[in-house]
């Protein structure tokens, strides 16, 4: 085996490692992003229950938007 051979499955091999810890480390701000909006939609809804209905709907609506980033961690793992 040649040396060139040996470093470029060392690279491949050493990306894919990174890729996952890449998107390991970009599902951590997600998951605590979605658990202040929960936690915050809930402490709302303690507070004035006659708003539930519309906290519930923006509350959905922030974990969708914060959800979004986890799914943009995972594809730039692909990519890269």
């Amino acid at each position: 085996m040649s040396l060139a051979y040996l470093a470029q499955e060392t690279i491949e091999t050493t990306s894919k490692g990174y890729g996952a810890i890449g998107y390991g480390l970009a599902a951590i701000g997600p998951g605590i992003g979605v658990g202040i909006v929960v936690g915050k939609a809930i402490e709302g809804i303690a507070r004035q229950p006659e708003l539930q209905g519309t906290i519930r709907t923006n509350m959905f609506l922030g974990i969708a938007f914060t959800e979004a980033l986890a799914l943009i961690g995972l594809v730039a793992g692909f990519i890269f």
